[in-house]
């Protein structure tokens, strides 16, 4: 375990009142975007957290062998799933975590979705036991959550006074969103030295922004999450047991001229296993994420910039391999 010298909560968005209390509660919402970055998410309809937690040990707890079936083909050349599917740990890295990422799958005669596009790539499956529902409960938690995030967008718009719906054409069709589930195992002996940062601490993600529009994370009762603060230094996410912890990432800031915050986070080893659900929300690959959205909105400011995602966040991998 570890000590941590500070600790912080966000604004609590109830998501029951969202109807009630709508236009107070998106002012709330955009001024905890344009301060914390981050926000706590409570009281989603229909998300079950056990059962989650339940989807994350029936995979994780099964042999490498099974996990095998559903590798990606770098780690497993027979498979033929490049993006989707399961990742191991990789020794000798400071990111030390397993996942199964999936997303929604588009129709095979769907001629709007070039056959390379790696953003649609069909998930791969594991087989199934009996035990746990496994893929329906996955897709059904996937569906809710997006749904949680579309009705998050309508309370930004509410709270920028702008049009409610101007957000949701970007995902309504074939939205590049997906879903993992992440397992996080403590260090075994000594981490490498990569992993070793400032007092001491050890991560097991390392620092870092996200790169996609949104993020709704389950992270049940788990500590180890850490934000920067404005001043540089870090501090732990206070604990909040059946809620979502939600920040944007790198586009929709980038989208709102940096008026929006995406801020720096990692995660540190707490000395046990740890679970965590990340949904990764995204748009469609050809949707607008030009800079300067408030003036497309309001036809004032600085000219709107059109560009498309799908190639401007594959510029971003490009560069960031480089």
């Amino acid at each position: 375990m570890y000590d941590t010298k500070m600790t912080t909560s966000f604004p609590i968005i109830d998501m029951s009142k969202a109807y009630t209390e709508r236009k107070r509660l998106a002012k709330k919402v955009v001024h905890g975007l344009e301060n914390e970055g981050f926000l706590f998410i409570d009281n989603v309809a229909n998300l079950d957290y056990d059962k989650l937690l339940s989807a994350c040990k029936w995979f994780f707890d099964k042999p490498i062998e099974f996990k095998r079936t559903v590798m990606r083909k770098f780690w497993n050349p027979e498979n033929s799933n490049i993006y989707r599917g399961y990742f191991p740990v990789t020794e000798e890295e400071p990111c030390r975590k397993e996942g199964f990422k999936f997303a929604r799958d588009v129709i095979d005669d769907d001629v709007t979705v070039a056959e390379y596009n790696r953003f649609y790539e069909k998930s791969p499956w594991p087989k199934e036991d009996g035990e746990f529902p496994f893929k329906e409960f996955l897709q059904e938690t996937y569906e809710i959550l997006h749904n949680t995030a579309l009705e998050i967008l309508k309370l930004v718009a509410i709270g920028l006074d702008i049009e409610e719906n101007i957000f949701e054409d970007m995902f309504s069709d074939k939205p590049c969103s997906t879903l993992r589930i992440m397992h996080y195992p403590p260090w075994e002996g000594k981490p490498p030295k990569n992993a070793i940062v400032e007092d001491g601490k050890v991560v097991v993600f390392s620092e870092h922004i996200d790169k996609n529009f949104m993020t709704l994370l389950t992270r049940f009762d788990y500590g180890g999450l850490e934000v920067k603060t404005i001043d540089g230094s870090w501090a732990e996410v206070d604990p909040r047991p059946g809620s979502l912890v939600m920040n944007i990432g790198d586009i929709f800031s980038r989208m709102m001229d940096g008026r929006l915050k995406a801020r720096i986070h990692r995660v540190i080893d707490i000395g046990t296993d740890r679970y965590a659900v990340p949904f990764f929300f995204t748009p469609r690959y050809d949707a607008d994420i030009g800079v300067h959205f408030m003036s497309k909105a309001t036809g004032k400011g600085p000219e709107h910039r059109v560009e498309q995602y799908g190639p401007w966040v594959l510029d971003v991998i490009k560069n960031r391999e480089k």
